[in-house]
């Protein structure tokens, strides 16, 4: 069975694509994906996160301008389709990152995707890279906390956060910045609960983080690896922070931009 690359296109850009397809194909690997929708309000990525997360995907390569990489919401979109694939199958799918014009800084690219490796999409030794990577065998580490998004039709975009295998969090706390929370809950993991009982509920929570300023809301249930805490959220977030609910003025919290 041929390694699969999912290739996401920024633009319509056909030329690009059949070059890239075509390359793959020459390398004995066998090309997927789609041209990418910028509609966050219609829960766009959504479509391709399920298709990143099929166990058929060795490889993830986003096509196209720089310029269009570094639209807020072309950012914000692509990294909820990497959250979505991050919690389906860890953290180790390669991901390759091709400009087809401009260039992309690794360092500046949002914290889902930093994991990238930029090559421009005209670069010679782009065939033998996808080789490579594409055959690299996926390794997931074990994570301290657990990071899912959940596109829900009628009910939007919901985050879930709790701890990692074999740990608990005496209370919860998720924060955004650039977006509203509209509602939390606490249930089992894997996706928003239908009714639950929230211990000691908080909102409106102010932290600064990276010069960042975040909005969090809290709860103080106790939870392990197989429950978990979400937000509703209402707009488009620009970078989380999460984490158990701080005790006194220390905050042990994670931070991600998107």
């Amino acid at each position: 069975m041929k390694k699969k690359i999912v290739i996401t296109a920024l633009t319509q850009d056909e030329g690009a694509v059949m070059r890239l397809m075509k390359t793959v194909r020459s390398y004995g690997l066998e090309p997927g994906g789609h041209f990418w929708q910028d509609d966050l309000k219609n829960l766009s990525w959504l479509g391709p996160s399920l298709e990143l997360a099929a166990p058929d995907c060795a490889l993830w390569a986003i096509l196209g301008p720089a310029e269009t990489l570094a639209k807020p919401s072309v950012r914000t979109g692509l990294s909820l389709a990497a959250l979505r694939l991050q919690a389906a199958r860890g953290h180790g799918l390669p991901l390759l990152v091709l400009p087809t014009t401009g260039e992309v800084d690794p360092a500046g690219l949002p914290t889902p995707l930093m994991a990238a490796e930029v090559i421009p999409a005209d670069s010679p030794t782009l065939g033998s890279k996808l080789t490579a990577r594409a055959n690299m065998p996926v390794r997931p580490a074990e994570a301290e906390y657990r990071l899912d998004v959940h596109g829900l039709p009628g009910l939007g975009l919901w985050i879930e956060a709790g701890p990692g295998k074999g740990r608990t969090w005496s209370g919860a706390m998720l924060g955004i910045t650039g977006a509203e929370i509209a509602a939390h809950g606490v249930g089992p993991a894997g996706g928003p609960p239908e009714r639950c009982v929230l211990e000691y509920p908080m909102q409106g929570l102010k932290l600064a983080q990276n010069e960042r300023e975040y909005t969090a809301w809290g709860v103080r249930n106790v939870l392990d690896e197989r429950s978990s805490y979400y937000i509703s959220v209402k707009g488009d977030p620009a970078g989380l922070v999460f984490g158990p609910l701080p005790k006194g003025d220390e905050a042990e919290v994670h931070t991600l931009s998107m």
